[in-house]
């Protein structure tokens, strides 16, 4: 597996405002750190606010998370990118950070998660 940069999913600011750490990016920076990569937790934002995932089927999943990311800037331009969330359900978080990341100039994405619901 080539990676270049590890990536947590973000949480919109107004989530981690009342949560107060992102498990996505704990994550990552650990990973990172164990692994000897660099983390980017700032060129992937999350920019609409969506509703908790948790009570949502596949397809409500799915729409929810639509157009939900956006990457900025040019730093994963053809870069090589491990994304790194908490849990996988649909996938459908993951889809949409993939997409964004694509559009942003990556290279590929892969992503790992530490769990899988289900």
């Amino acid at each position: 597996m080539l990676v270049d940069v590890v990536v947590p999913v973000p949480l919109h600011r107004g989530r981690l405002r009342r949560r107060g750490f992102n498990q996505a990016a704990m994550l990552a920076r650990e990973f990172s750190h164990q692994v000897h990569l660099a983390v980017d937790d700032v060129s992937l934002q999350r920019h609409r606010a969506t509703a908790a995932q948790v009570d949502l089927d596949a397809e409500q999943r799915k729409e929810n998370v639509r157009d939900a990311f956006r990457c900025v800037g040019d730093e994963l331009r053809g870069k090589h990118v491990l994304l790194i969330d908490d849990v996988c359900t649909t996938g459908s978080t993951l889809g949409a950070c993939a997409a964004a990341l694509r559009q942003g100039g990556a290279e590929s994405v892969q992503a790992l998660t530490l769990a899988r619901a289900r």
